[in-house]
C-alpha cells in the first residue's frame, strides 16, 4: 500500500505531497493544474524511464519520494532526476538501479492510464493481460512450457553447434587433444620458468661462481682469525674495565656471524660445480617452453591457461560427438514436449479467457455497456518464449453488431471503460494499490456514477487512487485531494466538509460558491455514501 507520496520540482509541482488512505482516494483539479504530474512521481518510483524535460523551474532536479507498506513492513523509495545527467534511485536510502525499484514494488502497485488503451492493439500485450488472470493450473502450465522451451532451445543450440559437420568436430577434437598432450607432457607448473632461468644462470656461470666463492671463503677465514684476535684483546680489557663489556659482546657476535657466513659460503662453493649434462637438459627444457609460448601464449601462465581451456574444449567436443547420433531424437523429443506443454498452456489461457470475458462483461454492464460483445480470439502460431498463441481482442458495443478490432470499433469512452473492466477482471490478487490515471475520459452522467461505485467497491479489497475530472467519481472517495494553481506553481491539499462540497460544486457547475451547486454536491455525496 502507498502511504505517502511527494513530488518536488516536478513540472508545476514545487513541493506537493499526499497521504492516501487504505480505501478510495481521488485527486481532482482544473485542467493543467498538475493532477497527472503527481502520478508521474509515482511512475518514477516504479522505475519508469525518467525524462529531464519534466524537471520544473524551482530547482535543478526533480525529487520523487514514496513510502510503501507490505506485510506490515514499511520501505521507502526515492528517485532523483537532474536536468542533465542520469537519474538516481534509492531504496531505503541505498543507491540502486532504477530497475530495482520495479522489482521491489513487483505487483504491489499497478498504474492504469489512458495510454493503456494502446495496449489493446498489441497481441503481445493482450497475451500478457490474459496471463495475468491464469489460475494456479494455468500458471503451472506456463512454468512447464517455459522449462520445455528452454530444453528445446538447448537441444537446437546443440544441433547448430554440430552443424551437420561431424568430421569437422572430430578434426577439431584431434587438434585440441594434441595441444593438451603437448602442454601436459612438458610437466610445467606456475613459476617453473623463473626457477629454470635462475638455475640456468647458475650452471652457465659455475666456474666464475666457484672461483669467487673460494676467494670469499679465504677472506672470511682471514676475517675469523682477525676477529679472534680482536675478541681476545677486548676480553683482557674487559677484565679490568667492565665498561667495555658491551663492545666485547658485539665483537663476539661479529665473530659468530662470520663463522655462520663461512659455513654457508663453503656449502655454496661445494655445490657450485659444473654439470654439463644438467645444463644441456635445462636448455632443452627452456627451448621446449619457448616453443609452447610461440604457440599458446606469451608467458607460462598464458600457456597453462590455454591448456586448461583446451581441456574443457575436449570435454565439450566429446559431449557433442556423443550426442551427435542422438541429437535429432533429442530435438524431436523436446519439440514434442513443447507442443504438449504449449497445448496445456493454451487450455489454461482459454479457461482464463472465459473468466475474463464473463467478469469484464459484468463490469461493463455496471459501467453502462450492458450488451457488449467481447471476444478473445486465440490463433495458433509457431512456438516462442511465451507459447504458441496469438491473441486478439474483438469488441462491439452491442452484441447484435459484428465484432471488430478494438481500435477500429470502440469510441474513446468505450475504450476507457473497456480498459477499466479488463483491469478489474485480470488484476493480480497480489496488487495492493491500483492507480487510475483519468481512465474516465468520455464518461459522464449515470455511467460516471456507476464508475465511481465500481471503484469504491474495488477499494474494499485493495487501495485505489484515481485522478478524475468527474464529480460523480470523486463523490465516492474516502479521501479527496485537490490540486490548485497558485501563480506559476501548483499546491495540493486535502478537502473535507465544506471545502469538499465547494470542490464538487466546482466540478459540477464551475461555481464552487453556488448554493445550488453545493446542494447538488451534498446530494451527490449522500447518494454515494448511503
Amino acid at each position: 500500500m502507498l502511504s505517502y507520496l511527494r513530488a518536488c520540482n516536478l513540472g508545476v509541482l514545487e513541493d506537493a505531497s499526499i497521504e492516501p488512505g487504505p480505501g478510495f482516494t481521488v485527486i481532482t483539479g482544473e485542467t493543467g493544474a498538475g493532477k497527472t504530474m503527481l502520478l508521474g512521481a509515482l511512475r518514477l518510483l516504479t522505475g519508469e524511464k525518467a525524462k529531464p524535460i519534466g524537471v520544473g523551474p524551482f530547482g535543478d532536479e526533480t525529487v520523487a519520494e514514496g513510502l510503501f507498506t507490505e506485510d506490515a513492513e514499511e520501505f521507502g523509495i526515492t528517485r532523483v532526476v537532474p536536468k542533465t545527467g542520469k537519474s538516481r534511485a534509492y531504496l531505503d536510502g541505498s543507491l540502486v538501479a532504477a530497475t530495482a525499484l520495479g522489482d521491489r514494488l513487483g505487483g504491489l502497485v499497478e498504474i492504469v492510464g489512458q495510454h493503456d488503451q494502446m495496449m489493446l492493439k498489441s497481441s503481445q500485450s493482450v497475451l500478457r493481460l490474459v496471463d495475468a488472470a491464469l489460475d494456479a493450473a494455468g500458471r503451472k502450465a506456463r512454468e512447464d512450457y517455459e522449462e520445455a522451451w528452454a530444453r528445446h532451445r538447448t537441444a537446437l543450440d546443440r544441433q547448430r553447434q554440430l552443424g551437420g559437420d561431424r568430421m569437422g568436430l572430430e578434426r577439431e577434437l584431434d587438434l585440441v587433444r594434441y595441444q593438451v598432450r603437448e602442454i601436459e607432457a612438458a610437466g610445467l607448473e606456475p613459476g617453473d620458468d623463473r626457477r629454470m632461468e635462475s638455475r640456468l644462470s647458475r650452471l652457465r656461470n659455475a666456474e666464475m661462481i666457484r672461483d669467487n666463492l673460494g676467494l670469499a671463503r679465504d677472506e672470511l677465514e682471514s676475517m675469523i682469525e682477525s676477529a679472534g684476535s680482536v675478541v681476545a684483546r677486548l676480553r683482557k680489557v674487559a677484565s679490568a674495565d667492565d665498561t667495555v663489556s658491551a663492545v666485547l659482546e658485539q665483537a663476539e657476535a661479529v665473530g659468530a656471524t662470520t663463522q655462520d657466513l663461512l659455513r654457508e659460503v663453503r656449502d655454496a662453493a661445494e655445490s657450485a660445480g659444473e654439470d654439463p649434462e644438467a645444463l644441456e637438459q635445462l636448455e632443452q627444457a627452456l627451448n621446449a617452453l619457448g616453443d609452447l609460448k610461440r604457440k599458446y601464449g606469451k608467458t607460462l601462465d598464458e600457456v597453462l591457461e590455454f591448456g586448461a581451456d583446451a581441456t574443457r574444449r575436449v570435454s565439450e567436443l566429446e559431449s557433442l560427438l556423443d550426442q551427435a547420433s542422438t541429437i535429432e531424437d533429442l530435438v524431436a523429443s523436446t519439440g514434442m514436449e513443447l507442443v504438449e506443454t504449449g497445448s496445456k498452456l493454451t487450455g489454461g489461457r482459454q479457461s482464463a479467457i472465459e473468466r475474463i470475458e464473463k467478469e469484464a462483461k459484468e463490469h461493463l454492464s455496471a459501467l453502462g455497456l450492458p450488451a457488449v460483445a467481447l471476444r478473445f480470439v486465440v490463433e495458433h502460431t509457431e512456438p516462442g518464449p511465451s507459447g504458441a498463441d496469438r491473441i486478439e481482442l474483438l469488441f462491439a458495443s452491442d452484441d447484435r453488431l459484428e465484432v471488430g478490432a478494438v481500435q477500429d470499433v470502440a469510441s474513446g469512452g468505450e475504450l476507457s471503460r473497456l480498459v477499466l473492466a479488463l483491469r478489474l477482471a485480470t488484476r493480480s490478487q497480489d496488487t495492493s494499490t491500483l492507480v487510475f490515471d483519468e481512465v474516465d475520459a468520455g464518461v459522464g452522467g449515470a455511467t460516471a456514477l456507476a464508475l465511481g461505485r465500481k471503484l469504491a467497491e474495488l477499494s474494499r479489497s485493495c487501495q485505489v487512487l484515481c485522478v478524475t475530472h468527474l464529480p460523480q467519481v470523486a463523490a465516492f472517495a474516502d479521501t479527496h485531494y485537490v490540486i490548485e494553481r497558485s501563480g506559476s506553481a501548483a499546491v495540493v491539499r486535502p478537502v473535507d466538509g465544506e471545502d469538499r462540497l465547494g470542490e464538487l460544486s466546482r466540478m459540477l457547475a464551475g461555481l464552487p460558491e453556488s448554493e445550488r451547486g453545493r446542494e447538488a454536491a451534498a446530494e451527490l455525496l449522500e447518494g454515494a455514501h448511503s
